[in-house]
């Protein structure tokens, strides 16, 4: 998957009639493009930054169908994402992989009430589950979590959820849909909406942000999947139109794994803000969040930051958990995302918590498919829907979706979670080849982590990375896992990329300016 490869590809027939232009390389934007390619629909995926750049990469890092959810009645939602949690597990097991969680009970209720709510999640997800659930003694809680807090601790209830690397699977996505023959183009910006003499949308203008130059894609369906920015690209198509977005923070602190000693995650269904709170084991640390805070349309941004409330909520709920309070200093790395919450008629009376997680579709007057809201546990069905609307709207020849059973890019059936590198499932033998036959991309770019050279060679030639930032933060996780360390690794990196992308010394000044500037964010001070 190589970026100048695919700007050919597009610029070869300027004046070429696609199917389906989609707006957007988050989760929804990048399931849409592999859906529709995949059923043999011409397809052009555009994204104005980096795939999976915003709300994508700044998940809680779980494929689950919603503890939460089930217990505001939303039903529906959650056998849905538990069906899907399934296909995903099933679909690209290299990188979602079984994870057990316990919810510690302090409360004489708690666990009889949590064991019966966990047999309905259990039972919900049919043949599709993961493991069932379990009310497990004060001992065997502790053994499972050495370091909870032992005070008016009586046990726990056990179940199973997926977890996974969001960027990591947007990568593949992007790579899927590429091996189907789409077009996905990151630093891509639609700057407008192509309309034909029934102001009817018939394509989109944008501009590679590279090299500043124009690029006009005329479509018989342009699908607006751009999460946040929803509104943005409905103003383009009417300067009028009603927000659909009610857009919602969540954040994250990266501890070191002594926070969470053993396998399992800790949930704790219920804080003082009413949301869940995880701590879950990923890429050797320990995850906690979240947080909901509402935000103003006029907030919205790619590169959103914690609030000091936030931070203060999280450090004050874990620390009545862990043995171990953590401390600011303790924190490896602060990231936060926007959810891109569906507004409904009356959800401007909702706290952002309890408006659904559902997805909502939307066709304007002009032909425009907006779709917002969901998670990425729901991508594949979100794009499905998508693109049956869009077959519809368009007046494509009706196709069947295939991806309920197709594997995604890198699947390998057995994957060994703890051996370094296994999120590059099968193209782990190319990376593994290129050291062999170059002996010094087998240097570690940190001693005190797994990543070599060869890694950063990979993510130029072979996953679209053309920023230090694209590799640090989303191709490998350096920048959400301990933002020091990868402030270290920047200099070698910027090296190696200027090296692949041809850039010159200016290049690498700018792109450690800018990467330093950026990962100071993600420490707090």
């Amino acid at each position: 998957m190589q970026r100048d490869f695919q700007l050919n590809r597009l610029n070869q027939s300027p004046d070429k009639l696609w199917d389906i232009v989609v707006i957007g390389g988050g989760a929804t934007g990048l399931g849409i493009a592999v859906d529709a390619a995949s059923r043999g629909y011409r397809t052009v995926l555009l994204e104005q930054s980096d795939f999976a750049k915003g709300t994508s990469s700044r998940s809680t890092k779980l494929v689950h169908g919603g503890v939460r959810y089930l217990a505001q009645g939303d039903v529906s939602l959650v056998l849905e994402a538990l069906h899907e949690r399934g296909l995903l597990r099933r679909n690209a097991p290299h990188l979602v992989k079984n994870q057990a969680f316990i919810i510690p009970n302090y409360d004489w209720w708690e666990g009889p009430f949590y064991n019966i709510g966990m047999k309905v999640y259990d039972m919900m997800a049919g043949r599709l589950g993961l493991g069932p659930s379990e009310k497990i003694s004060r001992e065997e809680t502790l053994e499972a979590i050495p370091n909870l807090d032992e005070k008016h601790l009586n046990g726990g209830v056990i179940y199973y959820d997926g977890q996974f690397d969001d960027s990591r699977l947007a990568v593949n996505l992007a790579q899927t849909a590429v091996e189907n023959e789409a077009i996905v183009l990151n630093y891509m910006r639609v700057t407008g909406l192509l309309k034909d003499s029934s102001n009817l949308v018939c394509g989109v203008e944008a501009v590679d942000t590279e090299s500043g130059e124009p690029v006009t894609v005329r479509s018989r369906v342009v699908i607006n999947a751009t999460g946040v920015f929803v509104d943005t690209i409905l103003s383009m198509d009417d300067a009028g139109a009603e927000a659909l977005v009610r857009p919602s923070q969540g954040i994250h602190f990266v501890l070191d794994k002594s926070f969470l000693q053993g396998d399992s995650a800790i949930m704790i269904p219920k804080t003082s803000d009413g949301r869940v709170l995880f701590a879950v084991p990923w890429h050797d640390k320990v995850v906690v969040g979240t947080t909901d805070t509402p935000l103003a349309i006029k907030d919205i941004c790619l590169e959103p930051r914690a609030l000091a409330e936030e931070i203060e909520f999280i450090l004050t709920t874990a620390a009545q958990y862990l043995k171990k309070d953590p401390r600011k200093s303790d924190v490896l790395s602060v990231f936060a995302g926007l959810r891109p919450l569906a507004a409904q008629q009356d959800s401007q009376r909702q706290s952002t918590k309890e408006i659904s997680r559902s997805h909502r579709l939307m066709v304007s007057l002009s032909g425009l498919i907006t779709i917002t809201g969901g998670k990425w546990t729901t991508y594949r069905k979100m794009a499905e829907d998508t693109v049956n609307k869009a077959w519809m709207v368009g007046g494509l020849p009706k196709r069947k979706c295939v991806t309920e059973s197709m594997p995604i890019h890198g699947y390998v059936k057995n994957t060994h979670f703890d051996s370094p590198g296994y999120f590059y499932g099968s193209d782990r033998i190319h990376i593994n080849a290129m050291i062999q036959t170059e002996p010094s991309l087998g240097q570690l770019l940190h001693p005190d982590y797994e990543y070599n050279r060869a890694q950063v060679v990979w993510a130029v030639r072979n996953e679209m990375a053309r920023t230090v930032e694209d590799f640090l933060s989303r191709r490998i996780r350096m920048l959400l896992l301990d933002a020091r360390a990868s402030m270290a690794m920047a200099p070698e990196v910027a090296n190696i990329m200027a090296r692949e992308l041809k850039r010159g010394p200016a290049w690498i000044r700018s792109q450690l300016a800018d990467y330093q500037a950026l990962a100071q964010g993600y420490i707090l001070s």
